[in-house]
């Protein structure tokens, strides 16, 4: 009998950040009633469609259901290098739920993975958290033509807790448990209790789409909610920043500009090894023995072998990788203490550096929050903090502030609703702001 074989409903455990603390009733959410445990598929759990006929059969299969998919993807953050999926899980009405291997077919995984990436561009996607899996399905070729967040969905309707877990209770009165969500997904084979998380993920994803989408209706916001969903569905992502070795952890301990060259060259080191063998970067060295190395610069095996963690079996094997990397940092030009910056600085410093944009700023917060509260949306998915941060620093009086703020706005990707109720309270703000 194949290992594929779609699966029923029911939904059970889920990652460790979705769940449920019985006791958080803070804010403005009701105390959720109790809720009906769900803790494995009442069809069973399905087996793993990996290869080239079984995923073909999956695709029939999907498009023998109706209406829209809703999709998971499993990663191994903390284990692998790159941010693949390693596991995809899709549930449509009719059809039931499948899980795909997209792994097991090296350089043909595109063409074996074709005929469900088709299947799938026949009706909306609906995913929890979006922005976390588009990006490792797009890399398989399955890109949707349809999109609908329930988180996002949650946060529209000013939820203040959007977890998986927080909503299907509030919405759904099912109780999700505990997951494997932070496993490393490129296990093989992947162990039983992992695929019965798999399964219950997406379970369900459409009751909870259909129950959200009807909060947002009564709010009148579904027009608000779908100009974010495509928004999202069509983002591309901002280029990777030139100087992620800043981001090591500890390297504000770092002050000596030649202990700073140190830490670039050994984490890029770090992370050509990393990307080669597709390990995470600090499974081959943690940040801390990267920031010790650069402040003490050993020259010699003796010396590094005696920090903490160059004295383990494995890194001792690596010893001179990295002392030919401190060895070039030690020649190489050293950066700058401080990141070259492509916005405004901090806002702490505005009002020694720029008292007019500080003005300008805590006026715009101010109007923003008013209208926030108004219509019952989070600040900063009213508009971006960061959009608000430029346009203050960097605002020019003009003769049609509206007009110019609306430009900006739109340029910066802000959605029309978004707008339509910002762009008169900033411009406003912007106008009678003084330092």
């Amino acid at each position: 009998m194949s290992a594929f074989q779609p699966v029923g409903s029911a939904l059970g455990p889920v990652d460790p950040d979705d769940t449920v603390d019985p006791d958080d009733t803070d804010g403005a959410e009701p105390v959720e009633p109790e809720a009906t445990p769900l803790l494995s598929p009442r069809d069973g759990v399905p087996g793993v469609a990996a290869s080239r006929d079984e995923i073909a059969r999956a695709a029939d299969v999907l498009a023998s259901g109706t209406g829209p998919f809703a999709v998971d993807a499993e990663r191994a953050s903390g284990f692998r290098y790159s941010n693949r999926a390693y596991l995809v899980q899709i549930r449509r009405a009719g059809a039931g739920t499948v899980l795909i291997d997209p792994v097991s077919h090296g350089s043909d995984s595109l063409e074996v993975l074709a005929p469900v990436a088709e299947v799938l561009a026949g009706d909306e996607w609906v995913l929890h958290a979006a922005d976390q899996d588009l990006p490792c399905l797009a890399e398989i070729g399955m890109r949707p033509t349809s999109l609908y967040d329930t988180e996002l969905a949650g946060r529209l309707a000013n939820y203040d807790r959007v977890n998986l877990a927080a909503m299907v209770q509030r919405l759904l009165g099912l109780q999700l448990t505990k997951g494997h969500g932070a496993a490393d997904w490129s296990k093989r084979p992947l162990p039983h209790d992992w695929l019965n998380y798999a399964a219950l993920d997406v379970e369900v994803l459409a009751e909870l789409r259909d129950a959200i989408d009807a909060v947002l209706a009564e709010q009148g916001k579904t027009e608000w909610a779908r100009q974010e969903f495509e928004f999202l569905r069509t983002f591309e992502g901002s280029p990777t920043r030139r100087d992620r070795w800043r981001r090591t952890s500890g390297i504000h301990k770092v002050r000596d500009p030649r202990a700073l060259a140190a830490v670039r060259e050994l984490w890029m080191t770090r992370d050509q090894i990393a990307r080669r063998r597709d390990i995470a970067p600090g499974r081959i060295l943690p940040d801390s023995a990267i920031v010790n190395a650069a402040t003490t610069d050993p020259d010699t095996v003796e010396k590094l072998t005696a920090l903490p963690v160059f004295g383990g079996s494995k890194q001792r094997r690596s010893a001179q990788v990295w002392l030919d990397a401190l060895a070039r940092a030690r020649t190489a030009e050293a950066p700058s203490p401080q990141e070259p910056s492509n916005g405004p600085p901090p806002a702490s410093r505005w009002a020694r550096r720029k008292p007019e944009a500080a003005a300008r700023l805590e006026a715009a917060r101010a109007a923003l929050t008013d209208v926030a509260q108004r219509v019952s949306v989070p600040t900063e998915n009213l508009l971006s903090p960061d959009v608000v941060r430029r346009l203050c620093w960097d605002w020019v009086t003009v003769e049609d502030t509206a007009a110019a703020v609306d430009v900006f706005l739109r340029d910066s990707g802000a959605r029309q609703w978004q707008r339509d109720l910002t762009v008169p309270v900033l411009a406003d703000a912007l106008a009678t702001a003084a330092p």
